[in-house]
């Protein structure tokens, strides 16, 4: 049988599912035992007991500056931002890319603008926007919706032109009018492609949250991140980085099953 036909039962899809990652993290603890053998005080690479330590101060124990506790304020905070900016990057991404490919008199200014703001890096005008905007949560959101939205609407614009064109005449010649054209057979067309571009711009918008709070901020994920580096406290960034990564993959977990359970007709195409 040739190797591209074999296909692994369930059982062993997991286990070499978790193989990778069984590796990784054989390989860092091989590391850091390695490197605190050498020096107890090594920052680099603490071990596993002192991540776990530093969990446990920053998860379950209140702050004695504030009060609060610094891992679930920082998340919530985080999980605000991040939120909000997809949300809005959803709605703006999905009227524009209807508008750009649907409507052929709103395509023609629209698909330049579109693919000119898909080229402008992000991060490249984050100072511009903390002038406009201000240091508030408002800059931090809207580099979300631009680093995001404008992908979003050129993904769902280059779909939108891929409705058959057979479907729009006979809806046409059903009686339906714009509106309806829009309403009952190109957004549910979208909908689903919708949920996959969130997916794929996942990673970017953590990205660019993580920046924004980097840079200016007094809670979040990013920017507890930065402000113990300068300590070197690896301790704690790992764990907000793994806490990260956690949280986008539960992200995208739940956008994949939203899309099965809401369109199951286009996942089953899809695949």
């Amino acid at each position: 049988m040739r190797l591209i036909n074999q296909v692994p039962a369930r059982g062993a899809r997991l286990l070499l599912a978790a193989l990778p990652f069984a590796l990784l993290l054989a390989v860092y603890m091989t590391a850091s035992t390695l490197r605190l053998a050498e020096n107890a005080d090594d920052k680099l690479l603490p071990s596993i007991g002192q991540m776990a330590q530093a969990v446990q101060r920053m998860a379950f124990t209140e702050d004695p500056r504030s009060g609060d506790l610094l891992w679930w304020k920082d998340t919530g905070a985080s999980l605000q931002r991040l939120g909000l900016g997809l949300g809005i990057s959803a709605l703006a991404g999905l009227t524009l890319g209807v508008a750009a490919g649907a409507i052929p008199l709103f395509a023609a200014p629209l698909s330049p603008l579109l693919r000119l703001l898909a080229m402008i890096p992000p991060l490249a005008i984050l100072p511009l926007l903390f002038i406009v905007f201000g240091l508030g949560e408002l800059a931090k959101v809207m580099l979300i919706v631009i680093g995001v939205a404008p992908c979003i609407a050129r993904d769902l614009e280059g779909h939108a032109r891929q409705i058959p064109q057979e479907m729009l005449i006979k809806a046409q010649t059903l009686g339906a009018n714009t509106w309806t054209l829009i309403l009952r057979v190109i957004l549910p067309q979208l909908l689903p492609r919708l949920l996959i571009s969130l997916q794929l711009m996942l990673g970017s918008a953590w990205l660019f949250l993580i920046a924004a709070e980097a840079i200016a901020s007094t809670d979040g994920l990013g920017y507890r991140i930065f402000l113990v580096r300068r300590y070197l406290a690896m301790d704690v960034i790992l764990p907000y980085v793994a806490w990260i990564t956690l949280l986008a993959w539960l992200m995208d977990f739940g956008l994949r099953r939203a899309s099965t359970r809401l369109f199951p007709w286009f996942m089953v195409g899809a695949r």
